[in-house]
C-alpha cells in the first residue's frame, strides 16, 4: 500500500495556484488532447494572468476550472486543493468550523467547500454491487440522539461491507422489513453469502436468493466460525467517531453526503495515495 500524500509533499507540489491549475488541467484534459473547435490533436498552453489554456493552433481556450466548484468563487484554487487534502488524509473527516479557522474564510464559504467536496467524494465511489468475492455483513445503526426538547431525532443508517472489499450505506426510514430488504436486493449480488444479527428484519433473506446466517446478539454470540458482523461494527464505530467528535450533529437532510465521504476514504483505505486525484477526476469535463 503506497502511503498518502503528506503536508510536506503537498506543499511541496501546490505551491501556489499556478500549480494547482496546471495539476487541474493535467488531470482533466492531460498534455495533448483534441481541440473542440478545430478537431486537432494539440498542446495547450496558458493563457498568462487567466485561468484558462489556448490550442496552439486556433487559439480556442479550454477553462479546467469549468464545471468544478472553483468556477465561481473568490477562494483561491489552492486553498480548494489544501481542503480536499485534509479530506483525503483525516480519518475522521473535516469540519466547516476547522476549515474556517484555517482559512480565515466566513462559516458559509467553509461549510459550502465542504458539502461540494463531499457531494463529489460520493460521485467518485459510486455504488456498485458487492458480494461478488467475499461475504457481505449487514448492520443496521441509529445516528443522532434525543434533544433538549425530548423529540427522538436518531437517523437509521443501513450498512452493508463485503469482507476485504467495500461498504454501502444507506439512510432508511425504518428498520423494517420494507425499509431493509430491497436495498439488500439492489446493492448486493444475487447468490451471495450474507452475514446478520438475528432481527427479524433479515429472516426472509433465503428467499431473495441469498445464502444467509446469523448470529444471536441476545445471547452474547457474536462470532461462529466465519459467521460474525464485526467487520461492518468496526465501519460504524469509525463513522460515530467522526461525526460524534468532528461534526457533533449531522441533520438527516445531508446525512447521505456525510456517509457518502465516510464511504470513500473506507473504500480507498488500501489505495490512500489515489484518494486526492480521483476526487479531481470527479469533476466532469463540459
Amino acid at each position: 500500500m503506497t502511503k498518502p500524500m503528506t503536508i510536506k509533499q503537498f506543499n511541496k507540489q501546490f505551491p501556489d495556484d499556478d500549480a494547482c491549475l496546471d495539476h487541474l488541467m493535467n488531470v482533466r484534459y492531460g498534455s495533448k488532447f483534441f481541440c473542440t473547435k478545430c478537431g486537432a490533436e494539440a498542446k495547450h498552453h496558458r493563457v498568462k494572468a487567466r485561468r484558462c489554456y489556448e490550442c496552439e493552433f486556433c487559439g480556442h481556450q479550454v477553462y479546467p476550472t469549468a464545471g468544478t466548484p472553483f468556477a465561481r468563487t473568490r477562494t483561491s484554487l489552492r486553498d480548494w486543493f489544501y481542503v480536499m487534502f485534509l479530506f483525503c488524509t483525516t480519518r475522521n473527516g473535516v469540519s466547516a468550523k476547522e476549515i474556517q479557522r484555517q482559512l480565515g474564510v466566513t462559516y458559509k464559504t467553509a461549510w459550502r467547500m465542504g458539502h461540494e467536496i463531499r457531494k463529489y467524494m460520493g460521485w467518485v465511489d459510486g455504488d456498485d454491487q458487492i458480494g461478488g468475492s467475499g461475504p457481505v455483513e449487514t448492520d443496521e445503526t441509529f445516528i443522532g440522539g434525543r434533544d433538549k426538547l425530548g423529540k427522538d431525532d436518531k437517523h437509521i443508517v443501513l450498512g452493508m461491507v463485503e469482507r476485504g472489499g467495500d461498504v454501502i450505506t444507506r439512510v432508511i426510514d425504518s428498520a423494517t422489513i420494507e425499509g431493509v430488504v430491497p436495498h439488500m436486493v439492489k446493492n448486493i449480488k444475487e447468490g451471495a453469502t450474507v452475514y446478520t444479527d438475528k432481527a427479524r428484519i433479515y429472516s426472509d433473506l433465503k428467499r431473495e436468493g441469498f445464502a444467509h446466517d446469523s448470529v444471536n446478539h441476545m445471547i452474547k454470540e457474536y462470532v461462529r466460525g466465519p459467521v460474525h458482523t464485526n467487520t461492518i461494527e468496526s465501519f460504524w464505530a469509525c463513522l460515530k467517531r467522526g461525526i460524534n467528535g468532528t461534526h457533533i450533529w449531522v441533520s438527516k437532510k445531508h446525512l447521505a453526503s456525510y456517509l457518502g465521504e465516510f464511504e470513500f476514504r473506507h473504500n480507498l483505505r488500501k489505495q490512500p495515495h489515489l484518494m486526492f486525484d480521483l476526487l479531481l477526476l470527479a469533476f466532469p469535463r463540459p
